[in-house]
């Protein structure tokens, strides 16, 4: 059992797994293929990708440029994190938003990220471990960024931006206004 809420971002998907609890701890299916299809969440995952932050570490804000973008299955397997969403599909109704949703590993909650959206997050608790799926492998010729304090963009970290810890690379993504994008709705899997 899962349920599956939309958010304003079209594609952006918030997953509540059925979690069985008793006093020896818990057990839930953290993927199940039919499970998901059932709810219109079809992709084939080729790729796992871990990563282990510090607490206040920002990264992202990441994507891949088509025909290499890439769809994300993300959740937290310790630690919390504010997992941040931008919209970057031209002529999709949220071009140019973004979306926060707190993920934990107390909540389990997991974030499908649709093709066409740059995806970056901030650890809120002393530390954290991710685990996203891809369903593209990471291509390095088209990876893209966008700097994670644009003006524009306005996004709500819950931390000074300047204050977090944050990668070289990242500090020198351009603007959301000078981004290569490709993207169009139809890419993100509406």
């Amino acid at each position: 059992m899962i349920d599956v809420t939309d958010t304003r971002i079209p594609g952006l998907l918030i997953i509540k797994p059925g979690i069985y609890e008793d006093a020896r701890g818990y057990f839930y299916e953290s993927y199940n293929e039919r499970l998901y299809r059932k709810h219109g969440i079809d992709f084939r995952f080729v790729q796992d990708n871990e990563s282990r932050s510090a607490g206040n570490v920002i990264r992202g804000l990441h994507y891949q440029l088509n025909p290499h973008a890439q769809t994300k299955l993300l959740r937290v397997l310790d630690g919390a994190i504010f997992d941040l969403v931008v919209d970057l599909r031209k002529n999709s109704p949220a071009f140019g938003t973004w979306s926060r949703i707190e993920v934990t590993s107390e909540n389990k909650l997991q974030v499908i990220i649709p093709k066409g959206c740059a995806h970056g997050f901030r650890v809120i608790s002393s530390s954290a471990t991710i685990l996203y799926k891809c369903d593209e492998f990471y291509n390095p010729e088209f990876e893209r960024g966008i700097l994670y304090s644009d003006p524009r963009l306005k996004i709500d970290w819950g931390i000074d931006p300047h204050e977090a810890l944050v990668s070289e690379k990242d500090k020198k993504a351009p603007l959301f206004a000078d981004a290569e994008m490709n993207f169009a709705q139809e890419d993100g899997n509406e």
